[in-house]
């Protein structure tokens, strides 16, 4: 397919009707309930999160463990380095390309869970290291290794190691919609394109990314607002939530509306740059030895303990209750694979030109370790300062007080006002990278083609709309919205199960076929 054929085909932007309604229908319904009864949203939220926590967390575990080794079978097979996409050249450039892959999953976490996380872990050893005893090294290196775990490999290989790899082939190959129901191709055939098991995929994934989105933006505003007020004294108040929320929507709507090749990779390089500017200065004025030896440490564990990591149960076993694991482990997971397929189609339509070798060793290798190093400069900061000052962060997280957890590891630090509101403008960039990003494949999902800018702009509104309304119902709505999205996990779980085998059969064949290049 040629580069005019594509830029024409793209044209018609025709929307999805059927899948636009239900997408919006649950919006208002979910916001609805909760301004007029959170108890009940809570309550029924929460039925829903334990059900799937018990009878799929095992399922998730072994789902993700399985993408993430499959994909490094892909990376050696005869087909890896066959260029995808129908480019013969990369699109974007590999800083680009990377920094719009990056700032995607590290948007929900990058910093206030990278400060958060670690410390956790450390003042509270996770079940699988109860027995690290009082050791402040030991408990260190276990403490990164947990949340090199949850933000590691296997998280971002389910964002679209093998699921590319589908959607690519058969979307610039075969033609077929770059949207979820295509991953159910190879089981359904034309039943998953032409009706409602398409639109049931569809609509399951849609949700998953809005629920999984709007809960960041909502949490922006609530840690903006607690940021502001502790380092300037402004009113810790709605309006000051509503103002930071509104500054956000402005900032990725415009970015989304602008398309790929302008805002959103512009939005993706300054928030690098930012992150790595703010990460450098830590490295050199924070703990340098101790961030380094934090990273290698824990790396050590991660990887010594990997499948014990990965596959733990504890208690649970099969079907019991989760408990730890599904506050943890299995949220994380179902937060992930909400965002898998949709991802996935991003990530597609960024890395034409680029090899299914490239692809996966950037989701399942690169991310996920300058993920892991990125933690350790933030959370593992927090931990030397704790064990050099006892109570110094610990005082602060009290509650699992996740901004004032990140507030009390920059403060720390040399020039530590400068430094705390600056990575609050960061985090806002984050959430805004991942935003804009979510608004162009929502929109690219329901459209024929190329999404217009007025339906980008649409869900980059809505989405933050519903924020403000939960907001306006107290901070139970984002965190009853986040919990929500371990629900839409399950019906998501089962859309990425074909890529496990059919992943490997693209490959295989491809190579085959020839289509091969050194990459």
């Amino acid at each position: 397919m040629s580069d005019t054929d594509t830029e024409t085909d793209i044209q018609s932007g025709r929307i999805d009707k059927p899948l636009f309604a239900v997408a919006v229908g649950f919006i208002l319904l979910f916001c609805a309930y909760a301004l007029f009864d959170i108890d009940g949203l809570s309550a029924l939220v929460d039925a829903g999160f334990a059900f799937s926590a018990r009878y799929f967390g095992l399922y998730w575990q072994v789902l993700l463990l399985a993408t993430f080794l499959i994909g490094l079978v892909v990376c050696v097979l005869p087909g890896a380095g066959t260029i995808m996409g129908g480019l013969a050249r990369p699109e974007f450039r590999l800083f680009s390309w990377g920094s719009m892959i990056m700032c995607t999953l590290l948007a929900g976490g990058g910093v206030f869970w990278a400060a958060g996380e670690p410390i956790a872990h450390f003042l509270s050893a996770p079940p699988i290291f109860a027995d690290v005893g009082d050791d402040p090294q030991a408990r260190a290196s276990a403490a990164l290794a947990q949340s090199f775990l949850h933000w590691g490999f296997l998280a971002w290989a389910i964002l679209g190691s093998l699921t590319t790899v589908m959607l690519m082939h058969y979307h610039y190959d075969k033609g077929l919609p770059l949207a979820p129901r295509t991953l159910l191709y190879p089981v359904f055939g034309d039943r998953a394109i032409h009706g409602p098991i398409g639109l049931i995929a569809d609509a399951s994934c849609v949700i998953a990314v809005v629920a999984g989105t709007v809960g960041p933006i909502g949490f922006l505003g609530l840690q903006m607002s607690y940021g502001l007020n502790a380092l300037t004294g402004v009113p810790d108040t709605f309006t000051t939530q509503a103002i930071a929320v509104l500054a956000l929507v402005g900032v990725y709507t415009v970015s989304a509306i602008t398309g790929l090749t302008r805002g959103i990779q512009l939005l993706s390089r300054i928030n690098v740059i930012l992150a790595l500017a703010l990460l450098a200065f830590m490295l050199v004025a924070g703990p340098t030895t101790g961030i380094f030896s934090g990273f290698f440490g824990g790396m050590k564990v991660y990887l010594g303990n990997f499948f014990q990591m990965a596959l733990h149960r504890g208690e649970a076993g099969v079907f019991g209750d989760p408990g730890w694991l599904g506050w943890w482990t299995v949220f994380f997971w179902g937060w992930f694979m909400g965002y898998g397929p949709l991802m996935a189609i991003f990530i597609a339509r960024v890395s034409r030109g680029r090899s299914i070798r490239q692809i996966i060793v950037m989701l399942s290798i690169v991310a996920p370790i300058v993920t892991n190093f990125w933690f350790t400069i933030i959370g593992g900061s927090g931990i030397f300062f704790e064990i050099a000052q006892p109570g110094v962060i610990s005082g602060p997280f009290e509650g699992f007080n996740l901004p004032a957890g990140l507030l009390a590891i920059t403060q720390a630090m040399p020039l530590g006002l400068m430094l705390s509101v600056l990575f609050l403008v960061l985090t806002m960039f984050f959430v805004a990278t991942t935003s804009d990003s979510m608004s162009y494949v929502i929109s690219a999902a329901m459209s024929e083609g190329e999404p217009t800018a007025g339906l980008r702009a649409f869900w980059g509104l809505v989405m933050g709309v519903m924020a403000l309304i939960l907001i306006s119902t107290g901070a139970g709505g984002i965190g009853k919205l986040q919990s929500f999205i371990v629900v839409t996990a399950v019906p998501v779980s089962l859309i990425l199960l074909p890529s496990l085998w059919d992943a490997v059969r693209i490959t295989l064949m491809l190579g085959r076929a020839g289509r091969t290049v050194h990459a």
